[in-house]
């Protein structure tokens, strides 16, 4: 037997209201969800190796810190704009920010020209020409260490084969010190940087030529037009989306080098980058602070380049 609540005729247990129920994930939401759940990892990977000391470098470039304090100094310490200020007016600053622009520009420039010449020689069938592609990949496979001491050797003064060749083949009166005088040393660093790293270059530039259809140079030829013709008005125009690319990533790989340079010249003879500059003020000076400033600065005039190509230049290549 059942009780009724007073006046109302209901009874006194009413029924729960039933929860409304959730709709299911539509297949894009699923995909969305899966696909964070597989890039999270390598996110958070990525966070720890150059998120965290990218952040770290911006607060030691801020603080007064010397090698000796560095374990005592914490994230919130005591801020201050001196780093950077005696890292803008430190003597040989400006030279060694031209030289880097020098440095990559030149090195940038030359890695895609060998780079498109090499592609355009292999382009064709010929016996052989497997071997030839895989050996042209060993300057940029090769260690630096191993590929520097072989520039050593061979332009060294006394016993190098350039100046040897160069004295009884060309003529030359004296050896010339390619890697200690200032009017040769940045060239060669330059003439290194493109051999080792025109690889790079080749291979994007050797798939883009290999992707353009025959039949437009066919026709091209059939029409009487030159080699030089054909390159600057077919096979150019297909390759220039690929060689700004090049040029905006051997840019940024270049300006921030510096074990090339290092290796080579030790930053002497007019070779000095800001990023051997880096290097100097951690070591030499111990100054961590005004290392850090220097880097930063450094990064900041990169970005301000490719924010001037994405801005100029991007949309004309598009």
């Amino acid at each position: 037997m059942t009780t009724t609540a007073p006046g109302t005729g209901r009874s006194p247990h009413r029924e729960r209201p039933v929860p409304p129920r959730r709709r299911p994930l539509t297949l894009r939401r699923r995909e969305s969800r899966a696909g964070l759940a597989l890039v999270a990892p390598t996110l958070l990977v990525v966070l720890a190796v150059i998120g965290i000391p990218i952040v770290w470098t911006v607060v030691l470039a801020f603080q007064r810190v010397r090698l000796a304090t560095l374990r005592r100094t914490g994230l919130f310490g005591e801020f201050t704009l001196d780093n950077l200020d005696r890292v803008l007016h430190t003597p040989g600053f400006a030279d060694s920010l031209v030289t880097t622009l020098i440095y990559s520009v030149g090195s940038t420039a030359g890695s895609i020209v060998v780079g498109l010449v090499a592609a355009l020689v292999v382009r064709a069938p010929f016996r052989g020409r497997t071997l030839v592609r895989a050996s042209m990949l060993l300057p940029y496979v090769a260690p630096v260490v191993a590929m520097t001491f072989v520039w050593q050797v061979m332009l060294d003064p006394q016993l190098g084969i350039v100046n040897h060749w160069g004295q009884r083949l060309l003529g030359w009166d004296a050896p010339v010190p390619f890697l200690s005088q200032d009017s040769t040393a940045l060239a060669t660093v330059i003439a290194f940087e493109s051999w080792r790293y025109f690889p790079f270059a080749f291979l994007f530039l050797l798939a883009r030529l290999q992707a353009v259809p025959g039949d437009l140079e066919e026709a091209a030829r059939v029409d009487g037009a030159t080699p030089t013709q054909r390159f600057r008005h077919i096979l150019l125009p297909q390759l220039m989306p690929v060689i700004a690319l090049l040029g905006v990533l051997r840019f940024i790989m270049t300006f921030n080098k510096f074990d090339d340079v290092y290796l080579l010249t030790g930053g002497a003879a007019g070779t000095e980058v800001v990023s051997v500059r880096v290097y100097e003020f951690l070591t030499a000076r111990t100054d961590i602070g005004a290392a850090a400033a220097q880097a930063v600065v450094l990064a900041v005039v990169l970005i301000v380049f490719v924010l001037i190509y994405l801005r100029f230049f991007a949309r004309r290549v598009d």
